[in-house]
């Protein structure tokens, strides 16, 4: 069915450039023949990051790094003296060396790592659990850690309710493992179709199948070269760095995982299939709206804490704006020249995140007379409750009612062919760095994630991590500017002091409930 946007009154931004200056709630929104003159990555230099054994491969000629002094500033300097160049690597390597005498006699696995959902109703509330229980979500000092379980079971359980209400809506569970399931048994036909008999396997960081879970059935497999692969295009300290950092206990902990030989893609974002694959789903979307070229796309990102991006130095926003650049410019190819804006959805606390909001991106959009709205939900690879309730139910309901009449998504990538084929020759492209810098056993034990950028980035996230902001507060002191932020974290003390009475007293309506038991 055909989308009629009707007619754009003085204020479309199809003939004008509208932006702001950092923090700013209205958001920037660039025609295509603007934007070009921004891009990060030259020429047609699309790369994959691999990290292997003691660093992280980029093409060091092509990669940018965001300075950090400046929302919309970016320098041109090498990650790491030792970085590889990857494509140029691979393909002088490719003429010479066979994949037949890469593999050898090796047992190829591929990791694949994603966040997890609830399956059921009845996993909301464990699958919580998990989520704020994990140090990197909810940070205490560490006088008060002992209460981090206490406190998780606090949350989940008065969170519980209403997220079922959620998860009810789109059919009483997530449907990410089924989604990444699919996932890896395609990749696996592909990586098979090109020649690498690669077993593919499934770790989520807070439901099943657990991290843990895919190491125990690889150890029992035998594998004995492993590619790392995040199921997020884009790196973040908050989402790949979390999943990193647990495979780097669980790998020095386990003398076989400890000598199996390992690479780790930490971010894929620029790679050719992936943005082609993009396009081609926005193209399609764009099809049903009577006229297509009076369409602003919206690309949803996942957000993440501020502070993150300017004390921590997480890449996230720099290569999210990175991304979405090279798919304009795909767009640009096939002569879809539409308006388009980034903004950030999923925020959660009293702390700022990423900005612009979407919510109020798509508020501002209605006001300057926008009327056909196309959502692209760009840090998702996998339908899952934030695209199929956040975005489908609330964002289009927002739209509709803010003066957006003709609404539009483009779908997650999911199997999308040239997606997966695409992941397949990242993997295959890795395979010769393998291994292929490890010095010792003591090097390996040092870190699952190479020195480097992401390893260099893991190092500085935990030697400021007190000093960051977490997405749910529960410590930190000071005034602010606003009201809620103080009234957030005035709640949030007053259940920390309640905990402590629980726990010191074994007395109180959270033993009563139940909630407080197992931890005696």
């Amino acid at each position: 069915m055909m989308m009629n946007c009707g007619a754009m009154n003085a204020t479309t931004p199809s003939s004008a450039s509208w932006s702001a200056s950092h923090g700013s709630k209205i958001p920037m929104l660039l025609p295509r023949a603007i934007c070009s003159t921004h891009r990060m990555c030259c020429g047609s230099g699309v790369h994959v990051d691999a990290c292997v054994s003691t660093n992280v491969s980029r093409n060091a000629k092509d990669s940018m790094i965001w300075s950090g002094t400046s929302p919309s500033l970016y320098s041109k300097q090498p990650i790491n003296k030792f970085l590889l160049p990857l494509r140029a690597s691979v393909a002088s390597t490719s003429q010479d060396v066979t994949i037949a005498s890469l593999i050898g006699r090796e047992k190829i696995g591929v990791l694949l790592l994603n966040l997890g959902g609830p399956e059921t109703l009845e996993d909301v509330q464990p699958f919580l659990f998990n989520l704020f229980a994990d140090p990197d979500i909810i940070r205490l000092p560490r006088l008060f850690r002992f209460l981090q379980k206490p406190l998780a079971q606090f949350i989940s359980v008065t969170r519980a309710p209403k997220s079922k209400e959620g998860y009810a809506s789109i059919g009483g569970g997530s449907p990410l493992r089924h989604i990444t399931d699919a996932q890896a048994e395609e990749l696996r036909k592909s990586l098979w179709e090109k020649q690498v008999p690669a077993r593919v396997y499934v770790g989520m960081r807070y439901w099943h199948p657990f991290t843990e879970e895919a190491i125990q059935q690889i150890k029992r497999d035998r594998i004995t070269k492993l590619v790392v692969l995040p199921l997020y295009p884009q790196f973040s300290i908050s989402t790949s760095g979390s999943s990193l950092r647990l495979l780097e206990r669980i790998f020095r902990e386990d003398e076989y995982l400890v000598s199996m030989q390992h690479t780790v893609i930490p971010s894929w974002y620029q790679r050719e299939g992936y943005i082609k694959a993009l396009a081609n789903l926005i193209g399609k979307e764009l099809e049903t709206f009577d006229h297509p070229e009076q369409v602003v796309i919206c690309f949803s990102a996942h957000g993440v804490p501020l502070a993150y991006v300017e004390e921590a130095g997480d890449p996230y926003k720099a290569e999210m704006e990175e991304c979405i650049d090279l798919i304009m410019e795909e767009l640009e190819k096939r002569k879809i020249m539409n308006a388009y804006t980034l903004a950030y959805q999923s925020r959660v606390g009293p702390v700022e995140w990423l900005k612009p909001y979407t919510d109020e991106t798509i508020i501002e959009l209605g006001k300057r007379g926008v009327k056909c709205l196309l959502a692209v939900p760009i840090s998702f690879v996998s339908e899952h409750i934030e695209t199929l309730e956040e975005i489908d139910v609330e964002y289009k309901e927002l739209a509709l009612k803010s003066g957006i009449e003709k609404w539009g998504r483009v779908p997650a990538l999911g199997c999308e062919p040239t997606f997966i084929s695409d992941l397949a020759d990242a993997v295959i492209e890795s395979l010769p760095y393998v291994g292929a810098m490890a010095v010792s056993n003591i090097e390996a034990r040092q870190s699952l994630v190479p020195l480097g950028s992401v390893g260099g980035l893991l190092a500085v996230y935990d030697s400021r991590r007190r000093e960051l902001q977490s997405p749910v507060m529960v410590w930190e002191w000071g005034w602010t500017r606003s009201a809620e932020t103080w009234n957030g974290r005035a709640a949030m003390l007053a259940v920390l002091v309640l905990l402590v009475l629980e726990v010191t007293t074994g007395q109180g309506f959270l033993h009563q409930w139940g909630i407080l038991l197992f931890f005696h």
